[in-house]
């Protein structure tokens, strides 16, 4: 046989004794500062992991507190637009109520005043008529009266007319 392809038993007995002095100085030096590596870098991984979950937790509290936040806000501008409302519509309404109300006392002043100059002007005309009536009555009675028998029968017809009782 060729003596490449079959080892001899003193190359095979140290290529054994290398394999087992490497694997005794991996395991001695290179096995635990690896091993420690790793573990640290397993760690660190999992605190990762842990500290995106919270953030992902508290991300997720923070979007339910904004929309708390905002459906409040949204509440609160409803509110503050119905009172507006509320009180523009208030405000209206007194306006169109106190209006009406003046608008109602001005025309009854107006019908007052109306009235009042109604019953001036009657009693002017009254006034002037009684006085037209004496002045015509006057100047009839001077005329009918400007002889002295006319005076005594009218005297007469008054007497005769009065009673006397």
């Amino acid at each position: 046989m060729n003596p490449l392809v079959t080892p001899s038993i003193g190359l095979l007995f140290w290529q054994v004794v290398t394999f087992l002095l490497v694997l005794f100085l991996l395991s001695k030096f290179a096995w635990k500062p690896i091993m420690k590596a790793l573990r640290e870098r397993e760690q660190n991984i999992d605190n990762a992991l842990s500290m995106a979950e919270k953030a992902k937790l508290e991300m997720q509290s923070l979007r339910a507190d904004n929309e708390r936040l905002l459906n409040e806000a949204r509440a609160e501008r409803e509110r503050i637009l119905k009172e507006a409302t509320d009180a523009a519509t208030a405000l209206v309404e007194g306006a169109r109520t106190r209006a009406n109300e003046e608008g109602a006392r001005m025309i009854e002043q107006a019908r007052v005043s109306i009235e009042n100059e109604k019953k001036a002007a009657l009693t002017e005309v009254k006034n002037l008529a009684a006085t037209l009536s004496i002045d015509i009555a006057e100047k009839l009675i001077k005329r009918e009266l400007q002889d002295e028998q006319a005076q005594r029968a009218l005297v007469q017809s008054y007497l005769r007319d009065t009673p006397l009782s």
